[in-house]
């Protein structure tokens, strides 16, 4: 029988000189040889056409409306069935249906990286079940799962997503909605939580991967809203990261591991100056975690010298490795040319300087360099290109100036390579009041310095390989903040008011909790395989179910997750993941089935 490209197919086969028949669901599948191939989706087992009770197989069944389980035994409704102790069903087989494919695959392994956290433990106790009889669990489960999965805003998870998951399967709510409040009152719950959840994850980063906390990276980042701009609240303009200084933002600072496990947020105002950030953020993670020995990694421009004096004179220093403005650079050039290179990696070398109770590392790295030579060769081409281009149009002063602006914004610091002589304001603009050339000392100045940053720190006896290694893992912080805004797409929000906009936040951060328990296992289980490559593979595995009418008007539900095919087995293994057994089937009558679709539309 043909199902919208699916068929159901009966193998017979002969076991102990007796007949069995074995019944699956199959589709066909056109191969790039153009051959018809069948495909396995599922298997339904032995539905008994034996005459002798010896051969029968039962099945556990839930009955609705009664709400009570109970054990049938199938037949088909062309073969007499013996008398047996329990019930005996026929189903029309020539009527079988494959209704409702929803994703499986995908909100499944959501939950199984859920489970290895532990987030129940956390949160049980902390989120109840509400009068109506919302489990608030569930629904925080949901919400984090689609946020891994699919993220969009909680008006489609209610609308679409939900609908076309396993979710409600997943979570034992089979047949009922998520209600577009529910999740909104869910986020209203969880933000007086979020200390509690730091000082868990902590614990549950360091049974899971043996993690140690000598070391933090720190950082900041910044998400925009393409609103109005508001009359209170922490929506404001500032310093663009994502280059749309027209749109209102917040700003993110957020504290990792060299491995990238998130141990600490913060959301603050939008016009938060970065160099107001640290202390109180060093304050809070010294309160939540207690005073240790910690090595802190930021960039350049987060903390000011006064800050970096306050750490270093502290009754208890706070060590720091901290990248240096290039402009440092040019003041103890000399003063490192008389310093000999030490190697601390292939194609890396650096110097040191000790200086005023702080150790200087000059590092030079060979694939920095071309990476920056090529990036400036690539613009100044541009840019030489476009003044050239300049030259030839007929323009006003006032015309050109806004044009070399332009020119100047794309091409960053490149332009400083080119001296442009502009017309004064009562000349016009022709190839004598208007001409550019080569600045060559600044471009040997730049080609000395290609691939060479400086670093300080107050650790003098700390080994500068070490050192080195510390600074290069602020990648890791880089690549948090990718993951949020790419694959987890925390942009947009849609909310207007500052709880839940960090509500919101506050479920990417969960979001991103279990992302990075997926990459850790991928590391060390089946390195080359990203996160989100493994939620796509994942996520061809459907629910479907599988309706097959009785002989006396009711209909058998077969809930069924399809066959995995040989890439998900592989993957699973590598994972040491298990798939859980089949739902359990359900029988009900005719009409209670059409009100529970009804619903489900």
């Amino acid at each position: 029988m043909h199902n919208g490209g699916m068929f159901l197919r009966c193998t017979l086969r002969v076991k102990d000189g007796k007949e069995h028949r074995y019944w699956s669901i199959a589709e066909n599948r056109r191969g790039s040889s153009r051959r018809v191939v069948q495909r396995q989706v599922l298997y339904l087992g032995e539905i008994n056409d034996s005459q002798k009770s010896a051969w029968c197989r039962c099945i556990e069944v839930f009955e609705e409306p009664r709400g009570e389980w109970r054990q049938v035994a199938l037949f088909p409704e062309d073969r007499q069935a013996p008398e047996l102790a329990h019930e005996v069903v026929h189903v029309r087989l020539s009527e079988l249906q494959v209704k409702r494919p929803r994703q499986w695959g995908a909100c499944w392994l959501s939950g199984e990286l859920w489970e290895q956290l532990r987030l129940d433990d956390f949160w049980r106790e902390r989120l109840g079940v509400s009068r109506e009889g919302t489990d608030w669990l569930d629904v925080l489960k949901t919400l984090v799962s689609y946020r891994l999965i699919s993220p969009g805003s909680e008006w489609r998870l209610h609308r679409e997503w939900y609908l076309h998951s396993a979710m409600a399967d997943l979570l034992g709510r089979s047949g009922e909605a998520m209600e577009l409040q529910s999740l909104y009152r869910c986020q209203d719950k969880l933000l007086a939580h979020k200390a509690a959840l730091f000082s868990f994850l902590r614990e549950r980063w360091q049974d899971l991967f043996h993690v140690e906390f000598e070391v933090l990276l720190y950082d900041l980042t910044s998400t925009y809203f393409e609103c109005d701009p508001p009359a209170s609240g922490k929506r404001r303009f500032g310093y663009s990261r994502d280059k749309r200084p027209d749109c209102v933002q917040v700003i993110i600072a957020l504290v990792v591991t060299p491995d990238g496990l998130p141990l600490a947020y913060e959301v603050m105002a939008g016009n938060t100056s970065e160099k107001t950030t640290l202390k109180s953020f060093l304050d809070k993670i010294e309160k939540q975690y207690g005073q240790a020995k910690r090595i802190w990694v930021m960039d350049r421009g987060i903390p000011t010298e006064e800050q970096l004096k306050e750490m270093r004179e502290a009754t208890s220093p706070v060590a720091y490795l901290v990248g240096t403005p290039r402009g440092r650079l040019g003041k103890l050039e000399k003063q490192f040319l008389e310093r000999p290179w030490g190697q601390v990696k292939e194609s890396v070398e650096v110097k040191l300087l000790p200086r005023e109770g702080e150790l200087y590392i000059l590092a030079r790295s060979e694939g920095r360099r071309q990476k920056e030579r090529a990036i400036r060769q690539r613009r100044l081409k541009r840019l030489w290109a476009r003044l050239r281009e300049l030259q030839g149009q007929e323009l006003t002063r006032d015309e050109l100036l806004l044009k070399l602006g332009a020119a100047k914004a794309d091409a960053g610091r490149v332009y400083g390579l080119v001296e442009v002589q502009v017309p004064k304001p009562e000349q016009p603009v022709n190839a004598e009041t208007f001409a550019f050339w080569l600045r060559k000392d600044k471009l040997r100045q730049a080609f000395r310095r290609e691939g060479h940053y400086l670093l300080r720190s107050n650790l003098p006896e700390e080994d500068p390989a070490r050192l080195w290694q510390h600074y290069v893992q602020l990648t890791e912080i880089e690549a948090v903040f990718r993951t949020l805004k790419s694959d987890l797409a925390i942009r947009p929000i849609h909310h207007q008011k500052d709880s839940r906009i960090e509500a919101h936040i506050f479920v990417s951060f969960l979001a991103y909790c279990l992302y990075v328990t997926l990459r850790q296992r991928l590391r060390t289980l089946a390195p080359g395989l990203t996160p989100r490559a493994v939620l796509e593979k994942m996520s061809a595995i459907q629910m479907v179910d599988v309706r097959v009418p009785t002989t006396d008007g009711r209909l058998l539900i077969l809930p069924r997750y399809t066959q995995p095919e040989k890439d998900h087995q592989m993957l699973l293994h590598e994972l040491h993941l298990q798939l859980p057994a089949q739902p359990p089937p359900r029988i009900l009558q005719q009409e209670i089935e059409s009100v529970v679709e009804g619903a489900n539309v």
